[in-house]
């Protein structure tokens, strides 16, 4: 396949839809589709995502088999360098299965095949709020926490395909009252996504009040000025400083930008940089943190320019 096509196809893979989207060379949205993820089979969901670029093809009367398509698809896991096999995933129904060889023998042409944060990373990298910055990090902190990076364009993959897995570890600088940390899925505790994701929030806020509520409904009544969210607001604004800190010493990024549910917090993007200096091993902070430009649309769009 040659790297220019007329279209290309981009698949976001979730655990209850799947997305796809077909963008011209210029990066116009030319067709959008969204079905519901077959529940707990495999086959069927090859199927589906087989289908759903057949549909787009069709739409946008491109091929991916003539090399006229791209096909980019992004999972919320990874695939395993050295067995092909997806690892990491939410979607438990795909660990242990060669889902990209299985994509291309169902589609009839080569698939990339990228972690949906990276695909979020991407996409506000190439033409959304990060456009035309050389390094972004891409965070998603909303069920669960994760991250992609992009330098100069491209996603970076590591050795161990978990780059910008920076939900999985610690939290940084803990305090007392953090030791050991809730139970994280992934066997440790005290995990940055334990913290930082909605159902982190929401724990955090039950203890002090006794009883659970949705993060949403705790940030609404914050800006209201009940007591009880605002701390756990403040807490949550304070630990996504400390966590975030760690990024910027460690990759430097121009750029961070938040995806997710709770990157709608409009407070982040004024009260986590100013805390910065605190813990960023520099006498300047000059990173920005910034809200998607695509919103929910920026994983499948990721996706797809998964293909230069």
């Amino acid at each position: 396949m040659t790297t220019q096509t007329d279209i290309r196809i981009g698949i976001d893979l979730g655990g209850t839809k799947i997305e796809a989207v077909g963008l011209d060379r210029d990066g116009k949205e030319r067709f959008r589709k969204r079905v519901a993820t077959p529940h707990g089979s495999y086959d069927g969901t090859v199927k589906a995502v087989a289908d759903l670029v057949a549909a787009t093809a069709a739409a946008t009367a491109t091929s991916p088999a003539a090399g006229s398509a791209s096909v980019g698809i992004g999972i919320p896991g990874a695939a395993s360098l050295q067995t092909g096999l997806i690892k990491n995933a939410n979607s438990v129904v795909l660990i242990g299965h060669p889902f990209q060889r299985d994509m291309e023998a169902a589609v009839g042409a080569p698939v990339r095949l990228a972690n949906d944060a990276d695909c979020f990373a991407l996409s506000e990298a190439s033409d959304g709020s990060a456009a035309g910055a050389d390094v972004v990090f891409g965070v998603i902190i909303g069920t669960g926490v994760g991250g992609g990076l992009v330098v100069h364009g491209r996603v970076i993959h590591g050795a161990n395909a978990i780059t910008g897995e920076w939900g999985h570890n610690p939290m940084p600088r803990p305090h007392d009252d953090e030791r050991p940390g809730p139970a994280c899925y992934c066997g440790r505790s005290g995990c940055v996504e334990t913290f930082l994701s909605g159902p982190g929030l929401s724990r955090d806020d039950a203890a002090r009040r006794g009883t659970a509520l949705p993060a949403a409904e705790i940030v609404a009544r914050a800006e209201t000025g009940e007591p009880i969210a605002a701390e756990s607001l403040a807490r949550y604004v304070e630990r996504l400083a400390r966590a975030t800190a760690v990024v910027i010493n460690i990759v430097d990024p121009h750029v961070i930008v938040l995806g997710g549910g709770l990157s709608q917090i409009a407070r982040l993007y004024r009260d986590v940089p100013a805390l910065w200096p605190r813990y960023v091993f520099s006498d300047t902070v000059t990173t920005r943190l910034l809200p998607p430009r695509h919103g929910d649309a920026s994983g499948v769009r990721g996706a797809a320019w998964l293909w230069p």
